[in-house]
């Protein structure tokens, strides 16, 4: 964890410039024989917070190569551009890009030390202590995603995030099989209850803000294993079957960071836990099945199992939750990294104000989103003569076409969905603060929309 420096020695400094290329690096000795890595942040009338960040994660990358122990970032420049503030645009580039996930092995590597020298900004410990907050909830979300998925069933998952929940003041409930067939999921149950491990419905509570004020939902897919089912995944799909619940670990990530911080804003996160298995009884394509919100599904696809395990959280939070309005966030298609590739997000949404806020909220974070359109004949693609609904398009538009499946269950509250797909992780870093695996995708945003409505 970076911390503020207070005269320790350290083996390397690292000074911003504005000479040179963004991101160039020079290495030098100084008078005094202190090592100096200087990193241009490009030209000073375009710096950003996101460059900071960057410039960051880039310094601490190519100490750590050097195998460095120690290193000490001068924050002034960037202080006084851009105001306290960019003091957690250095905090985050350099945890997250030293960010290490958990292993297995015996052996544990060593950390990195990293310190900050913020001169005499006043405000520099409750900045540093709010970005903290922050950097651990994206690391708990990484954590959660790296996971082996024979480690985070569904009940395991569960148990970690109410532990966590509960330690950080936030209310928690867990619905089971019995539970949620009483409330009518048969579509979360559907995909849940193919495997040896049962489905929960994790809820989480976090209310920092007026008793009366009704709760923002973050509902995320919570697939902890992903299969296909009997639409059988192709061998080289399997790498990555662990990380489904990525959407889950972006809100659960997002309510720590709220609560941690003590936002004063309500928020409740729902989160249906699952895997999407084969079993003798398990769902497949032909069927037609209920969900909480009466309307029926046939089932084209069990490969296409988030958006009806979403379905019926999404039912979930409008009608026991009482949501003023509600934001899903999963892994959710292939077809959005055909559109977007490894480094941007598409969104759907029905709401102008909602939009807003999040485009807001997310030129904050610095990850990048693309809106999608929902013109009405994208939603007739959907169209089933059997049911009330078809669980895939007949007419390709994947993306747009799953997200407005879910949007079908919204009974006309505002509502924005978020396809991280080709965001929740990577082979290799795209971004100088992403290390190969799980990055961690949407709390940041999440967590400065959230906040943006206390």
């Amino acid at each position: 964890m970076i911390k503020l420096w207070e005269n320790e020695t350290v083996e390397w400094n690292v000074k911003f410039d504005f000479d040179g290329e963004f991101l160039s690096i020079k290495t030098l000795v100084d008078e005094n024989f202190r090592h100096i890595l200087s990193i241009s942040l490009g030209k000073s009338s375009e710096l950003t917070m996101d460059r900071v960040k960057r410039a960051t994660a880039k310094a601490v990358k190519t100490l750590q190569g050097l195998g460095v122990a120690s290193l000490l970032f001068d924050a002034a420049p960037v202080i006084e551009l851009l105001g306290a503030e960019s003091i957690a645009a250095i905090a985050q580039g350099a945890e997250l890009s030293d960010y290490r996930q958990e292993n297995w092995k015996q052996q544990k590597a060593s950390g990195l030390k990293i310190f900050i020298d913020v001169a005499q900004c006043v405000d520099a410990d409750a900045v540093l202590a709010h970005a903290h907050a922050l950097i651990r909830a994206v690391c708990f979300a990484r954590n959660l995603v790296n996971c082996p998925a024979n480690i985070l069933t569904p009940k395991e998952m569960t148990r970690r995030m109410t532990e966590a929940a509960e330690n950080a003041g936030i209310e928690t409930q867990v619905i089971d099989e019995t539970e949620a067939k009483a409330l009518g999921m048969e579509a979360f149950l559907a995909v849940g209850t193919s495997a040896k491990h049962p489905p929960r419905l994790i809820v989480l509570r976090y209310r920092g803000g007026k008793p009366e004020q009704a709760p923002i939902a973050l509902v995320g897919k919570g697939v902890t294993l992903d299969t296909g089912g009997y639409c059988l995944k192709a061998a080289d799909s399997m790498r990555g079957i662990k990380g489904d619940m990525a959407g889950g670990a972006a809100v659960f990530g997002t309510l720590l960071a709220l609560a941690e911080n003590h936002i004063p804003v309500n928020v409740t996160a729902v989160i249906p836990a699952v895997e999407n298995r084969i079993a003798p009884d398990s769902y497949i394509p032909g069927d037609v099945i209920g969900s909480m919100s009466g309307k029926t599904i046939e089932v084209l696809n069990t490969d296409a199992e988030g958006r009806l395990i979403l379905a019926d959280a999404v039912t979930y939070a409008i009608r026991c939750e009482k949501a003023a309005q509600v934001v899903d966030i999963a892994t959710l298609t292939g077809a959005v990294v055909s559109m977007f590739g490894f480094t941007t997000a598409g969104y759907i949404t029905n709401d102008e104000r909602l939009n807003r806020a999040f485009m807001e909220a997310y030129s904050r974070s610095g990850e990048q989103y693309w809106r999608l359109p929902d013109f009405p004949e994208y939603r007739s693609l959907l169209d089933s003569s059997i049911a009330d609904i078809s669980n895939v398009s007949s007419g390709g538009c994947g993306t747009i076409t799953a997200g407005l499946f879910i949007g079908a269950f919204t009974e006309g509250k505002p509502w924005l969905h978020i396809d991280i797909a080709g965001t929740a992780w990577v082979g290799s870093p795209v971004f100088e603060y992403q290390t190969i695996g799980a990055t961690g995708a949407g709390v940041t945003t999440l967590y400065e929309l959230c906040k943006s409505f206390s």
